[in-house]
Order: structure tokens, then C-alpha cells, then sequence
């Protein structure tokens, strides 16, 4: 496969788990429509909990394992019917600790079964200038282990939001073959203004790797609101398609042969010496 269309969604999620999810199946039919093959759903596409209720999200972790649960069977349901490949960018996995979950990006294939799992390893932890604090640790027990997903197109490397502060992270996974880099996010809007594109664009370049980043925008609940401008970045680090900050889609064309051309005319990657 040497060239592959891509769509990265954009959604404004809350505490209604029905009308995300239902968004999210008419995002993706959307997608599927005009050609992409490999869709991203950003971080918390199925739930974002009302101001102070975050333990709400335990209630509604599933299994991965055994008979899928409300959110997976949608969205498994939703890659079968449009034959996408389908980056579920993080949704609440139980976990052994009753009080916490996992946040898990899921890979499902496109007859809907699960291709790769990925636990979010860096937690959001943080008190922001704007007033805004966040203790994802609280309810969520962070992942251990990197993830590359074998696809027909090469590696895909799997990453959550606040992972996309930790370049060591994705120099690990381009280690291990990826090709492209999901990076799905529900980034504040206070960080996201002077951050999000210059961090997408530096794991692109560095890393000579195209990145896919669907993100969350607008307002959740009384407090939260989130940047937007889901995007696709070509290994140049050009931005080829941004989904500015309404709910939609960032669709490109992924050219395999320009990025192993790139490669090869700057191989950075085989000079290091750490």
C-alpha cells in the first residue's frame, strides 16, 4: 500500500454517552464517504464527565476481553459497516485497581475486531495558569508498555494526549516501525493555543514520520474546553489538513513512497549516536 487516505475526527464530547457515541458513527460514515480507510476518534470520544464527577467514568469501563461492552460494540459496529481501520483514541478500560481505570486507545481492523490496545503511560497531572487543574491519576492508572500496530500500511504507533510531551516516547516507537504516528487528544484550550501544532509538527520531523492527532474542541461543561484543530502532518512537518475548531474532519492522503524518499534524502535517523 503505497498511499493511504486518512481522516482525523473532531468532536465536542460530554457526559452523554448515546449522542457521543451516535456523533462519532456520523463522523466516521463521513470519513468513510470520501475514501479514508483509517480513522481516528480523539481522546475521550465517548464520555467527558460534568464539572467534579469524573468517578462517573468507572461506571462506564469496559472489558476488553470476552463480549464487547456499549462503547466498543458501537464502534466496532461502525469500522464494520464502513470497512475502516479505526483509532478508538482513548476510552475508560477497567483496570485491577476498583478505583481507577486505564485510558486505552483501541486499533479495531475493519470487520471490527480488536488489532491493538494501548494504555496512556504519561497522566495528565497539572495546574494551569488559567485557573484549570486536572488530576487524571485520580481515576486513571497509567499504562506501561509502548505499542506498535502491525496494518497493511506499516507500523502505526499509538499514543494519548499527554504522551505528545514525551518525545522519548515516540523515538521508541519509531524504533519500533512506525510509520505513522496516532497522537489522539482532548488538549485544554489554554495549552493547545501555543503548543498543540508546534509539538505535533516536532514528533513529525524528528521522527520523519506522518502523524495523525484527531482532537476534542470546544466546550464539555461548565469548565473544560478543549483546543481543536484535529490534524494530519505530513513527515516535513507540513500541517495538510487541520479541522479548525468545530466538530468535522481533517482528511489527507498518506504517501508511504514520499516519506521513505524523505528518509532516505535525510537519514537522521541513521545518524544518532544515543
Amino acid at each position: 500500500m503505497e498511499t493511504l487516505r486518512a481522516a482525523a475526527v473532531q468532536l465536542t464530547s460530554t457526559h452523554d454517552v448515546d449522542a457521543n457515541l451516535a456523533r462519532a458513527a456520523t463522523l466516521i460514515a463521513q470519513a468513510a464517504s470520501r475514501g479514508a480507510k483509517l480513522v481516528g476518534l480523539p481522546e475521550n470520544f465517548a464520555f467527558i464527565a460534568r464539572e467534579g464527577d469524573e468517578q462517573a467514568k468507572l461506571a462506564l469501563a469496559e472489558s476488553l476481553d470476552g463480549p464487547p461492552g456499549r462503547i466498543l460494540a458501537a464502534m466496532a459496529d461502525a469500522a464494520g459497516k464502513n470497512g475502516v481501520w479505526l483509532i478508538l483514541g482513548g476510552m475508560p478500560e477497567r483496570s485491577s485497581d476498583a478505583g481507577r481505570v486505564h485510558n486505552t486507545c483501541v486499533l479495531l481492523r475493519p470487520d471490527g475486531t480488536i488489532a491493538a490496545r494501548y494504555r496512556k503511560i504519561h497522566l495528565f497531572d497539572v495546574k494551569l495558569a488559567d485557573g484549570s487543574v486536572f488530576q487524571e491519576s485520580a481515576t486513571v492508572a497509567a499504562g506501561s508498555e509502548a505499542v506498535v500496530a502491525e496494518t497493511p500500511w506499516g507500523g502505526l504507533g499509538l499514543s494519548v494526549c499527554y504522551d505528545l510531551r514525551f518525545p522519548e516516547l515516540y523515538r521508541g516507537l519509531m524504533s519500533r516501525g512506525a510509520r505513522v504516528l496516532a497522537i489522539p487528544a482532548a488538549f485544554t484550550l489554554f495549552t493547545g493555543k501555543d503548543h498543540w501544532h508546534v509539538l505535533l509538527r516536532a514528533r513529525a520531523v524528528e521522527n520523519l514520520a506522518w502523524v495523525i492527532a484527531p482532537a476534542q474542541t470546544g466546550r464539555h461543561n461548565e469548565r473544560r474546553q478543549s483546543y481543536g484543530h484535529a490534524c494530519i502532518i505530513d513527515p516535513w512537518g507540513s500541517v495538510l489538513a487541520d479541522a479548525g475548531d468545530r466538530e468535522g474532519l481533517a482528511v489527507a492522503d498518506i504517501d508511504l513512497e514520499a516519506q521513505d524518499r524523505i528518509r532516505r534524502e535525510l537519514p537522521a535517523l541513521d545518524h544518532r549516536k544515543l
